[in-house]
This record gives structure tokens, sequence and C-alpha cells, in this order.
């Protein structure tokens, strides 16, 4: 008995949490509100401070970071985890390496001045010199967990206001490990002592040598594992694969001292080069939602509402002060980094809470008895606050940006996402023939295909192809399907392809389909489906042989193509209609 109750204290939460998110996640959404405020409200909620839903013998205030082993801090933080790899598989070396002028100096403008503002408005407060330090250290960061999943939602990860937050809170990320150290040092009183600077580059060559060695390690090791994976044609085993790269390398990052997500980027990134990106992508996002979500519940935990009553006007102070600080900070390095005033202000509000990573902070800093335990508790809450209102103060941001002038950015414009093109479905003879005929013409296309080995092969001449199942819609959105001038389908398999035109057809009415037909009845039956063209390559067989017949026996050219183009109108008139009785057998 004693072992059923605790089973069900152990999948009590789990229940909680997913009853939790089916009825209130919708209900935002429907309401036109952020999936990451549903979150974050089913956190408040659910907590210990409101209903009090979770097993009291469970500390869940302290799953964030003040309980590092606890196994669901674990699972909150590979939502973010998740999250970071699914951003760098759309980031590409490439892209990073056009935006190395925004990581290096955007990003270290903002963190180094936001610092140092807040840092002299704690001391202008009373507060002690090594406090205000801290304070200035841990709200210099932002949210990268929050900030990426609004981008997502509004698709502005590859515009510009996308790329230049995506720059701040990389460099961020990697600012971590010496803000850690610094609050260490605080604490110990060496922060001026030789130690100290020899542990600091101690901690920085640890670091640069960990993202080294994971580059190294993914270049030549990722490819081959995944195209001896997906050679097996197991969807189960693929995924897994997926999910021992993204965490295996978030955990060689945390070994090192750097965070977990930085580690999962770093992974995303390398596969952003390979052709089984979109498939990737399309088998991580029930992964990464739901994580992530966990993430955000267990950030509304941190919100006591008790707390908030007994001294709101001193938190609101807070919250309002940090936003205000922020903004009035982030607007005009936009500027002088080239954005224009619209994208810097909604930058400026995207960016304008505290981050994740002051948890870290702050945990470090009471541990070194840095900061007294009532200003920690004052941080802590803070920082959940600001993190609740991200999505209104962002919306705020995005409203007020609409109303500016708009600008050129001076984002580099060739990293601007894929339209107008073709995706080609199935890329076997048919297929690349189709390929080679809109590259003559100068059409872009993307073609994507499940044969392992073909996709191997075609990689190696550059051909653009990508590894995938061309009847999920997810692979295909990610191919960007709903921005496509046509999608055409030319797998062999006559199943395949009606699954592919069913697909295409109920997702994005608006993208023309064209399908190959083995023979009438399928193209009848393509027809039905939605395509907008297939026609009977059987049929076309027979009209070349009978244009060569016909020409050997003398009948003038005119004559033979007048013929045969009345007999091909014929035949796709009649592929798009059922058969009469009279047509059963004659194909």
């Amino acid at each position: 008995m004693d072992d059923a109750h605790d089973m069900a204290a152990m999948v009590l939460p789990g229940v909680v949490f997913l009853a939790a998110t089916s009825l209130l996640v919708p209900t935002f959404r429907k309401l036109g509100m952020s999936a990451v405020m549903a979150f974050l409200a089913i956190g408040v909620l659910i907590g210990p401070n409101i209903l009090g839903l979770l097993p009291d013998h469970i500390d869940w205030t302290r799953i964030l970071v003040l309980d590092p082993d606890g196994p669901a801090r674990w699972l909150a933080e590979l939502g973010v985890v998740f999250l970071l790899f699914a951003i760098g598989l759309e980031v590409s070396t490439s892209r990073l390496w056009a935006l190395r002028r925004w990581v290096l100096g955007f990003g270290l403008a903002q963190v180094a001045v936001t610092a140092v503002a807040i840092t002299l408005i704690a001391i202008a407060f009373g507060n002690a010199i090594a406090v205000a330090v801290v304070l200035g250290l841990a709200f210099a960061l932002s949210s990268t967990a929050v900030v990426l999943q609004l981008l997502g939602e509004r698709r502005q990860i590859s515009g510009a206001t996308g790329k230049a937050a995506f720059s701040v809170l990389l460099l961020q990320d990697l600012a971590v490990i010496p803000i850690l150290f610094a609050v260490d040092a605080l604490g110990s009183g060496t922060a001026v002592q030789e130690s100290g600077f020899d542990g600091l580059a101690a901690a920085v060559a640890t670091a640069f040598a960990s993202v080294a060695a994971i580059l190294f390690a993914g270049r030549y090791l990722l490819r081959p594992l995944f195209r001896w994976v997906a050679s097996i044609g197991s969807r189960e085993v693929f995924v897994a694969a997926i999910l021992l790269v993204a965490v295996a390398a978030a955990l060689a990052a945390e070994l090192a001292g750097l965070s977990m997500a930085l580690g999962a980027f770093l992974a995303g990134l390398l596969l952003a080069e390979t052709e089984y990106r979109h498939e990737i992508e399309a088998d991580i996002e029930p992964f990464k939602g739901l994580l992530l979500g966990l993430f955000f519940v267990t950030v509304g935990m941190q919100v006591d509402l008790g707390q908030v009553l007994a001294m709101p006007l001193q938190i609101v102070a807070g919250v309002l002060g940090l936003i205000v600080v922020k903004v009035a900070i982030l607007v005009p390095l936009g500027r002088a980094f080239g954005l224009s005033w619209s994208h810097s202000v909604e930058v400026a509000f995207l960016l304008a809470q505290a981050g994740e990573f002051a948890f870290v902070i702050v945990a470090a800093a009471t541990r070194a008895e840095t900061i007294p335990a009532d200003i920690a508790d004052f941080m802590l809450i803070v920082v959940a606050l600001s993190l609740f209102m991200t999505p209104v103060v962002a919306s705020l941001g995005a409203s007020l940006a609409r109303r500016l002038t708009s600008e050129a950015s001076m984002v580099p414009p060739d990293d601007a996402e894929i339209a107008d093109h073709v995706i080609i479905a199935g890329y076997g003879r048919v297929g690349q023939t189709l390929g080679e005929l809109l590259q003559q013409e100068h059409v872009a296309h993307i073609a994507v295909d499940s044969d392992v080995k073909l996709v191997d092969a075609l990689r190696k001449r550059s051909w653009p192809i990508h590894f995938g199942d061309a009847s999920r819609k997810d692979v295909l959105t990610a191919l960007g399907a709903a921005k496509a001038a046509a999608i055409v389908v030319t797998m062999n398999e006559n199943m395949a392809v009606e699954r592919v035109v069913k697909a295409v057809r109920a997702a994005w009415p608006h993208v023309p389909v064209f399908a190959r037909a083995h023979d009438p009845a399928q193209a009848r039956r393509l027809h039905a489906a939605g395509a907008t063209f297939a026609h009977p390559e059987t049929i076309e067989a027979t009209l070349q042989l009978g244009d060569a017949l016909l020409q050997s026996l003398g009948i003038p050219d005119e004559a033979v193509r007048r013929l045969i183009e009345e007999r091909r109108q014929r035949e796709i008139a009649r592929a798009r209609v059922a058969p009469l009785p009279e047509d059963i057998g004659a194909d």
C-alpha cells in the first residue's frame, strides 16, 4: 500500500501539470495571449502559494536552481535545452558568423552598460558595493527561454528584431561563467588577488576548450551517426539519436561550467549544416514545447503573492524600475549598432526582464554570503515577476514599434526566410530532372527525400536536398511550405504521393500541388485529393512512343505534333474526372 501511495505521489505532479496545460493553454491562446503567459499563470495557480495542488513534501519553490538535484529542475531545464537546440538548427554557422558584430558588439555593450548602471543605482540606494555588484550582474541578463519562445510564436527569429535579440542573449549565456566567478570572488574577498584572476583565466580557458571540443566532435561524428541511424528507417531510433546528441552536448557544457543551453545550441548549430536538419526540427518540437512549458511553470511557482502583497510598492517599483532602466539602455544601443527606431524599441522591450540565470547568481551569492537573505528573497520575486510580465511588456513594445516610422535595418538581408521557392518531395530520377530544369531557369528549390543513401550522395554534390518524410506537415513547414510557389510530389510509392497531396491541400490550400501519377486511375485520385495537376506517366510514355512511330512512317512533323497534343489534352482532361462505365478497363 505504501508503494502505491509513493507511486501516486510521484505521478500526481505530472498529472496536475498536464491537466492544467490541457485546460489553460488553449484558453489563453483563444484569448489571443501567449502560451508563455499561460504556463506562467499555471505555475502561480497550482503552486504552493495559491491552490497548493502539489505534494507538500516536495519543495517546489526550489526546483529551479536552489535544489540542483531535484528531478523537476532537470526536466524544466531540458525544455530550455531543446529550445536552444532548435534555435541552433535554424541559425547555422554561416549565419552565426554573419552575426559576430552583433554578438561581440551589441551583446557585450548591453551586458557591460546595464551591469554598471544597475550597480550604481543600487549603491545610490544605500546597498553595499558587493551587494550592488551582484544586483548589477544578475539583472543585466535577460531570459533566453522566454524571449526566444515569444520570437518563435511571432515568427520573428529570422528578422532584424530576432537577430539582434538573439545576439544579445547568446553573449549573455557566454558571460555566465565570468559572472559566477566574480560573485564567488566577491563573497570570498579575493576578487583583486592574483589567485582570483588565475582562477578566472582557468575557467575561461576551460570554457573555450569545451566549446572547441564540442564543435570538433560534432563536425566529425554527427553526420555519420545520423546517416547510420537514418539508414535503419526507424523513427523511434532517429528520435533517440536526437535526444542523445542534444542532452550529451548540454551535459558536456554543464560539466565544463557552461550553461546546458549553450551546449545544446552548439549541437544544433552543427546539425544545421546537415541534410537531416528539417526532420530533426519536426521530431523535437513536441519535446521542446512540453518541457519548455514545464520550465515556465516552475518560474510561475516562484511568484509568492503573499510576499508581493506584504510590500507591494517596493516590489512593483523594483520590477518597473528594472524594465525602465533596461529599455533606456537598449534603445540607444540598438540605434548605435544600426537598428531602426522601431526595431530598437521592440528589442528593448523584449529584453527588459531579468533572466533565469539570475536565480543561479542569487543562489551563488547566498551561498557565498555576499548578500543577506532578505535581499535575496526580494531579488527572486523581482526576477520571477519580471519574467511573468514579459509577454505583456513585449506586446507593448511591439505596439510602440508599429507606430514608429520603419527604417531599413542594417542586419544583413540575405538571412531572410526563403519564399517563392519550389519544394520537390521525392528526389529520384524525376525529381532530379525537375530540379535541373528549375536550376537552369534560376528558380530556387528545396528537395526532401527519405532515402538516406540518395540524400547523402546528392549532398556531397551540393544539391539542395534534406532528409525527411514529406508526408509530415511539420517537415514541410520547416521547408517553408506556407510561402512556397509550388510543391511537386514525385515519389514512386502511390500511397505516399497521395498522403503528401492530402497533407499539403489540408494545411496550405493556396499552394499549387503538382503530383506524379503512375496511371490514369491514380491521377483521378490525386485530383480528387486536391492536386492542381497530376498527369499519368504511362500515358506520356505511350505518347512519346507514338510520336516516334508516326514520324518513322513518314507522317509530317506538324501533323504528328498536333495529333499527339490533342491526345495529351484528352488524357489530361480524362485524368481529372471519374471514369465513365465505358472507360473502365480501357486504361
